[in-house]
């Protein structure tokens, strides 16, 4: 037996990725919120391993794949986390405390999402 190809492991990630690309583009010509499109292309993302295919597939080029890869997830989550309190701080001095409260909600939220989905992404695999 031959080992699969790219596209035959990637087939189902390449299509989805596609449908979200056109969804979006469609949305925007249609003049759907902004927000309802970022929505629904988290969800779709995460509950489809969306995200997980494309950093399988950023790590697999060859020696800088992967590094990328190690350089950009954990670090990703302390880069939100600190901003959000850097701009949390010139927020409530300047008043904006509501938008604050607003704001950090919406980074917990994407930081839970991005959590979520990867255990669902491993207990409903996609293939």
């Amino acid at each position: 037996m031959s080992e699969p190809t790219f596209l035959q492991l990637y087939k189902k990630h390449i299509i989805i990725w596609l449908l979200i690309a056109v969804f979006i583009v469609v949305a925007l010509k249609l003049g759907i919120d902004e927000k309802i499109i970022v929505f629904v292309t988290l969800v779709l993302g995460l509950f489809t391993q969306l995200f997980a295919g494309l950093g399988a597939l950023i790590a697999m080029v060859p020696f800088i794949g992967p590094l990328i890869i190690k350089v950009l997830a954990i670090p990703f989550f302390w880069l939100l986390n600190g901003l959000g309190y850097f701009v949390g701080m010139i927020a409530i001095k300047r008043g904006y405390s509501g938008e604050f409260m607003k704001s950090r909600v919406l980074t917990l939220a994407l930081l839970v999402g991005i959590v979520v989905g990867y255990i669902i992404g491993h207990i409903i695999p996609l293939r």
